[in-house]
């Protein structure tokens, strides 16, 4: 069985008096992809925002490939090989493609399962973003954005990627490709959590999903299964 590359254990979080995450507990085997569900509110950003460091969780614990990070600041679990794509993509509108790319290159971490990734190999995945090196962020479509803000996370080199909503907001061929991306990516050894509310594209694309509720772990299982849940397909599938 692969090592474990997040583990979240009895998390509790708080915005203020507003308790947001209630023992919240689930664990990403290393070079998986968790598909991470639920509707608004139910606290899948939280999560994230507790793994990288910018919500200190009131209880539980974080680890990251077997290191505590509880606590611990956004910038020294970056270090360790955690990288972030927010909601709203977040590029640097002011700079080109080619400088945003350069504005996250690091060198890589020691026990990575990919080639590092270079502006090269970014654009080999993203060839439009290729076309559009020496253009401003900001007259970009927002499903380049999107793939300028996936592939600046990728420039990190990091061995644990976060997606936060990749699809919002983009037409149904551009969410497409941004899941076969997002596909192959993970193909090639990086792990990555994924918080959706599309559960068709999000249970397709990953190993195991886990199923989110005001704050609480409602459901888990292997995605496969969870497709075929009437509860997750009543809920979740419009079925």
């Amino acid at each position: 069985m692969a090592s474990s590359a997040l583990k979240l254990n009895g998390v509790d979080a708080f915005y203020g008096d507003s308790h947001v995450l209630q023992k919240v507990s689930f664990e990403l085997g290393e070079a998986r992809l968790l598909g991470l569900l639920g509707r608004n509110g139910a606290g899948k950003s939280t999560c994230m925002n507790v793994t990288v460091g910018l919500l200190p969780p009131r209880a539980g614990s974080v680890e990251v490939f077997g290191t505590s990070v509880t606590r611990m600041p956004p910038e020294l679990i970056a270090a360790r090989g955690v990288a972030l794509v927010p909601q709203g993509r977040r590029v640097f509108k002011s700079l080109t493609v080619r400088e945003n790319l350069m504005v996250a290159a690091h060198k890589g971490f020691a026990g990575q399962r990919h080639a590092p990734w270079t502006t090269e190999t970014v654009f080999a995945m993203f060839p439009r973003l290729a076309e559009r090196r020496s253009q401003m962020a900001a007259y970009l479509s927002g499903g380049e954005q999107q793939m300028l803000a996936i592939g600046r996370a990728l420039m990190s080199n990091p061995r644990l990627l976060l997606l936060d909503e990749p699809a919002m907001g983009l037409a149904p061929v551009l969410v497409e490709r941004i899941y076969e991306t997002i596909a192959e990516i993970n193909r090639q050894g990086t792990t990555i959590l994924l918080v959706e509310q599309n559960a068709n594209f999000a249970l397709d694309v990953s190993n195991r999903g886990y199923v989110l509720e005001t704050g609480t772990v409602a459901l888990t299982d292997e995605s496969n299964a969870l497709l075929e849940n009437p509860e997750v397909q009543r809920a979740y599938l419009g079925a």
